[in-house]
């Protein structure tokens, strides 16, 4: 609570966390709840695939989330300034017969309570090494 009684905002960081925690839910909707109607959901691995739009994330979501059984994010580090989040992350998931473990960075942009883009990086040859396609 804030001065006089009044709730105070969440900080970037907070967004941060409660976004990628969300991702062990499996419910696409309390992940999407996280970011803005116009969300840049940028990926720059050579294997991702970028979007525009709360929608069209939503829309992906419940493909990403079947095709990455249990996926969750492990927090490594975090850093945090004004509306601007860094995570580095594990990201591990069973993908078809194949246990995964991919260690990333999250760039998020935080504004109002809701990211408005992501930047995540993580490497395309060590995923097709985990899963025997390299």
């Amino acid at each position: 609570m804030g001065v006089g009684g009044a709730s105070s905002a969440p900080t970037s960081r907070d967004v941060a966390l409660a976004y990628v925690s969300a991702f062990a839910t499996g419910d696409a909707e309390q992940i999407a709840a996280h970011v803005a109607d116009d969300f840049w959901n940028e990926h720059t691995s050579t294997l991702g695939r970028s979007s525009r739009g709360r929608d069209e994330y939503l829309q992906r979501l419940p493909g990403f989330l079947a095709e990455f059984s249990g996926v969750r994010y492990d927090v490594e580090d975090m850093v945090a300034e004004d509306d601007r989040v860094v995570v580095a992350y594990t990201m591990r998931a069973r993908w078809q017969e194949h246990d995964i473990a991919i260690r990333g960075v999250f760039r998020l942009w935080v504004e109002d309570g809701l990211i408005t883009h992501r930047a995540d990086y993580w490497d395309s040859a060590d995923f097709l090494r985990q899963t025997g396609q390299a």
